[in-house]
This record gives C-alpha cells, sequence and structure tokens, in this order.
C-alpha cells in the first residue's frame, strides 16, 4: 500500500527540525566540552598553585606541619625519593602516598586523575605533582583536588540542555510552521487561481503576490505564459476558421456544379463541369497541401528556427549545399518568358538549406509577382553581403503600402478584392515563405521596387547564409 507522501509545509518543517536537532545537539556536545575543559583547567590551576606554594617552603626546608591549605577540597602530600611521606595537610593521609611507585615518577610534573577514596574523598581527584627540594634531597609535592564540582557543574548544565533544547526546538518548529505556511500562501493562491482557469475565451490570469521575490517573478512568468498560451489559442482558432472557410468555397463550388449538371441532364457541358471541377480540386489540393506544411513548420523546434539577429547566420534546421543560381534558373524554366526575366551575373552563390523548402519560397514568390505584375518580373541574386547571398523578386506591379508589408506575412492575408480566390490564392503564399526562409536561417523583406511611381511595384529581398563553395568529392 502507498503512504501518502508529506506536503511541501510538512517536509520543510521536518528538515527544518532535523537541522535544528542536529545543529543544537553538536552545539551542546561543544558547549559540554568546552565548559569541561574549562572547568578542568581551573582545578589544576588552582592545584598548580598549591604546589608551587608548597615546593618555594619545601626549597627552603621551612615546611610547617600540618601543611596549610585554603579549603576542604585540597588534600598535600610531600614525599622523598624513597616514596615516604615527610609533610601533610591536616586531612591528608600519612601513611600511604596518593600515588603508588608505578604511578608516582619522582622529579617529573604529572597530572592524573584517581579514585578519590585513596585521599578520603568522593568521586574522582585530580592529582598533580611539582618537583621540590634540594638534588641532596630531592622530594615530590602531591596535591589532589576533588572534581565533584566540576562534574556537579556539567550534570546541571547537561540537564538544562536536555530540558531546554526539546523545548526550544518545540517552539521553533512552531514559528517555522506559521513562516512557511505565510511563505507558502502565494503558491497556493497561484495553484488555486490554476485550478480555476478553464481555457475558455477571455482574459485568465493567476493573481501576482505584491512582495518582489521569487514567488512574484513566478507569477509574472506564469502570467506571459499564459498570454502566449491564449495568443497561440487565439491563433489556432483564427487558424481552423480560415482554412474550414477556405476548404468549404472549393468544396461547395464544386457540389454547386454538380447539382446544376445533375438537373440539367443531358444539356449538361460535361468537358466545361469537368474542367471547372478539375480547377476547384486543383485549389483544393493546393490549399490542402499549404494548410499541412504549414502545420509542418509549426511543429519544428524553437531551437531550429533561431533568427539571425546577432549578425551571424542562423545554422537552418535541414542542411545542404545549394547553388542559388541554378535554382533560379530551374524556377525561371518553368514560367513563361517574358514576362519573367531571370537577370543573374555569372558565377556561383552557394547557401545551406534544404533545396525543396528554398525552391517552395521562389516558387511562391514568383507566383505571387505574376499575379499582380503588369509587364516583367525580374530574379535576381547577388553577393555575398556581408555573411548573406540577396535574392530578389521584383515585378511592376501595384505594389503593397508600407503599412501592409508586415501583415500580409499573416496567414489567410488578402489585401484587395483583386486578389480574389481564383487569382489570388488563400493568403498563404507569404507565410510559407516567411516560416521556410527562417527556416533555412535567413530574412525576407519588401521594398517598393520604384519609389514614388504610381506604380511603385514590389520587391522582395531574401537574404540566405553565403556558404563557400564545397569541393567536389
Amino acid at each position: 500500500m502507498n503512504r501518502p507522501r508529506l506536503g511541501l509545509r510538512a517536509r520543510l518543517l521536518a528538515l527544518g527540525v532535523l537541522g535544528l536537532v542536529l545543529g543544537f545537539a553538536l552545539g551542546g556536545a561543544l558547549l559540554l566540552g568546552a565548559l569541561g575543559w574549562t572547568l578542568q583547567r581551573s582545578v589544576d590551576a588552582e592545584a598548580l598553585r598549591t604546589a608551587d606554594a608548597v615546593a618555594l617552603l619545601a626549597a627552603e626546608d621551612a615546611l610547617p606541619d600540618p601543611l596549610p591549605v585554603a579549603g576542604g577540597q585540597l588534600r598535600v602530600q610531600v614525599v622523598d625519593a624513597q616514596g615516604r611521606i615527610r609533610a601533610a595537610s591536616i586531612d591528608a593521609d600519612r601513611l600511604v602516598p596518593m600515588l603508588g611507585p608505578g604511578e608516582l615518577r619522582p622529579g617529573q610534573a604529572q597530572r592524573l586523575v584517581v579514585d578519590g577514596r585513596r585521599v578520603g574523598l568522593s568521586g574522582p581527584v585530580r592529582v598533580v605533582t611539582v618537583p621540590a627540594g634540594t638534588p641532596q634531597e630531592p622530594r615530590t609535592v602531591l596535591v589532589a583536588k576533588s572534581l565533584s564540582d566540576v562534574r556537579h557543574s556539567l550534570h546541571v548544565v547537561r540537564n538544562l540542555l536536555l530540558v531546554g533544547f526539546p523545548l526550544l526546538v518545540a517552539g521553533l518548529a512552531v514559528v517555522a510552521w506559521r513562516v512557511v505556511g505565510a511563505t507558502l500562501r502565494p503558491v497556493e493562491e497561484l495553484r488555486s487561481g490554476a485550478a480555476e482557469i478553464t481555457g475558455r475565451a477571455g482574459a485568465e490570469r493567476l493573481p501576482v503576490p505584491a512582495g518582489q521575490d521569487e514567488i512574484h517573478r513566478l507569477a509574472v512568468t506564469l502570467n506571459d505564459m499564459l498570454d502566449r498560451l491564449a495568443a497561440s489559442r487565439d491563433r489556432q482558432r483564427a487558424f481552423v476558421a480560415d482554412a474550414a472557410h477556405e476548404l468549404r468555397s472549393p468544396l461547395t463550388n464544386m457540389r454547386t456544379e454538380l447539382e446544376v449538371a445533375r438537373r440539367l441532364g443531358a444539356d449538361t457541358d460535361w468537358p466545361a463541369v469537368a474542367d471547372d471541377l478539375l480547377a476547384d480540386t486543383e485549389r483544393l489540393s493546393r490549399l490542402v497541401d499549404d494548410l499541412l506544411l504549414l502545420a509542418r513548420l509549426d511543429e519544428q523546434a524553437p531551437a531550429e528556427r533561431r533568427p539571425a539577429d546577432d549578425g551571424r547566420p542562423a545554422r537552418p534546421a535541414a542542411v545542404g549545399p545549394v547553388e542559388l543560381g541554378e535554382l533560379l534558373r530551374a524556377v525561371a524554366d518553368r514560367c513563361p518568358s517574358p514576362p519573367v526575366r531571370l537577370v543573374a551575373p555569372a558565377g556561383a552563390w552557394w547557401t545551406e538549406g534544404d533545396p525543396g523548402e528554398l525552391r517552395r519560397v521562389l516558387v511562391n514568390l514568383v507566383e505571387n509577382a505574376l499575379r499582380h505584375a503588369h509587364a516583367e518580373v525580374r530574379l535576381s541574386v547577388t553577393g555575398p553581403q556581408g555573411a548573406y547571398h540577396l535574392v530578389t523578386v521584383t515585378d511592376d506591379g501595384p505594389g503593397i503600402p508600407v503599412a501592409d508589408r508586415e501583415r500580409v506575412f499573416a496567414r489567410f492575408t488578402r489585401l484587395d478584392d483583386a486578389r480574389a480566390r481564383d487569382a489570388g490564392g488563400a493568403g498563404l503564399g507569404l507565410a510559407i515563405v516567411r516560416e521556410l526562409v527562417r527556416r533555412a536561417g535567413g530574412t525576407v523583406e519588401l521594398a517598393d521596387a520604384t519609389p514614388g511611381a504610381p506604380a511603385p511595384g514590389l520587391r522582395v529581398t531574401v537574404r540566405l547564409p553565403a556558404l563557400v563553395e564545397p569541393e567536389p568529392e
């Protein structure tokens, strides 16, 4: 059976409490260690002061009997080289030294912890030895100091830590629970707002916290994403609506012609009906091909269509050497001459890209120019200019107003009645051109062919990355 996982708030609290417990445990251990070390040094310092004072008396051969000591927790003995007690404090044993023969090292300073029962004290005892006397008569001063006060102090501090640390951790856990809850409240509001979003038409946004923190930036980023998704959804709906309208038109024409032909019966001009149906079928086929191509291009990863905005040509999605002069000649040969005229100086202009897609770009531009040209359509290629070759398609038609030159690249855009279905297509040609040129790592621009003229014409300039001529295999 799967156990339910703790929520983020509980996990953060658990991690925080665990960190506090580990930190307090380590801090408590360090505190007790430091306190014990400090108290031990104070005991040693007191014992050494007493031993040094007794050693001075021994050096002057002025040892009183009994030896004077301060407090009842000290025991002092002075022994000779044979381990015999020469002097002792009033509470010290006068027959048995504090340290046995195996423990005492005459002439050396020592610090040991022994059982307090040796000197008549309870608990452990600190014994400090200091050499004394003269070279002719060496002696050793032994001072014993009880560690009961040290142990008692450590015991009290340890009990306080054992009682205080859990209470402190509990209090901090309550505070942390409330603080984490307040911190995550904007996240919960974002979740609630996201749950209320239904994907219907209209502005749908997430609540943005007032603080300028990471959650605020997250909410702003999510709202930007929602705006992009809404714009994409609107474009898809418009695309579907326009596509449905464009697909419905030839189908309606075909159905109307067939119904009229059936009613006329023997009077039907079947060759004319067949020609009309064939024209509508070809138009429908082109429209379906264009829609499928645009759908395929929309599925391409954004990384494969990086715009060339930093002065360097972007790497196309499909890589392959293409000679632009040969491609222009192939496209021009498909069209009547005149009006199509190829103006290309001798030489080779190589670029990278998909040959079929670049051919589709030129075919769409030439067909668009032929629909609007009065007498001539010119194709040319120049370059390289910087890192690009320039391919231009120029016509002498009415041109496109400056205000509409960006709009014509939108899908299903036709500027006037002159671009009717029979002559102007569905308005997908230039949209396909821009997408394919982007995939090739280039850009496309529109300008007047003859500025200031009554019919300025249109010059379409396609910038494609220049490629060094490949070596023959």
